[in-house]
């Protein structure tokens, strides 16, 4: 049988059906407040084809929300954004210099809602021609590559905890050379590992 190409791949893992995640997903003792209000964003997973890699960032540790911690480019959805995948290509060309035009969007998996009070889309895209990152000064220390097949082989995912707000919290991580990749990253990257799956 031949392997399938990765357009293929990835059209193939957005099409299963799967249900939204959540921070709190192996947390059974600590609830989503009812009355929240969930502010949309989006998050670009950028794949860089012909090496099968996924670009991440390490956020500064200047910032007020996260800081040094490993994400996706992305952000919350503007008024001037039209749609949630236009939100992460946005935030994708501010936050690592990928240009708009150099990035084709397969689709988007189901909504990951995060602690912070996000509802936050991952948006699945292909980057075309040659791309060398830029990070933007003041939100971005670091941008580099994680090969796709590491962070989508459920085998390299990790349970670890952590004291948060009075109780112990739980959440995969996906360690890959130096960089510790968890939180919502690491919860949104094991989704779609679980969607690769054969």
């Amino acid at each position: 049988m031949a392997i399938l190409n990765l357009d293929a791949r990835l059209l193939k893992a957005l099409a299963r059906s799967g249900r939204p995640s959540t921070d709190y997903d192996l947390n059974n003792d600590v609830f989503a407040p009812v009355d929240r209000i969930l502010r949309p964003a989006a998050v670009l997973i950028a794949i860089r084809p012909e090496t099968e890699t996924v670009f991440l960032t390490k956020r500064s540790a200047a910032l007020k929300h996260h800081p040094g911690q490993i994400a996706f480019p992305g952000g919350k959805q503007d008024l001037g954004d039209p749609t949630l995948a236009a939100a992460a290509l946005r935030e994708a060309e501010e936050e690592v210099g990928l240009l708009r035009s150099s990035v084709d969007v397969l689709g988007q998996m189901p909504e990951h809602e995060t602690v912070t009070g996000f509802s936050m889309t991952p948006v699945i895209g292909l980057i075309r021609g040659d791309f060398i990152p830029r990070a933007e000064i003041g939100e971005v220390t670091e941008v580099f590559e994680v090969p796709l097949a590491h962070v989508t082989n459920p085998n390299n995912f990790i349970i670890q905890s952590r004291r948060w707000q009075g109780h112990m919290r739980h959440y995969y991580t996906v360690p890959f050379g130096p960089y510790y990749i968890w939180g919502a990253t690491g919860r949104i990257l094991r989704a779609l590992a679980d969607r690769m799956q054969p």
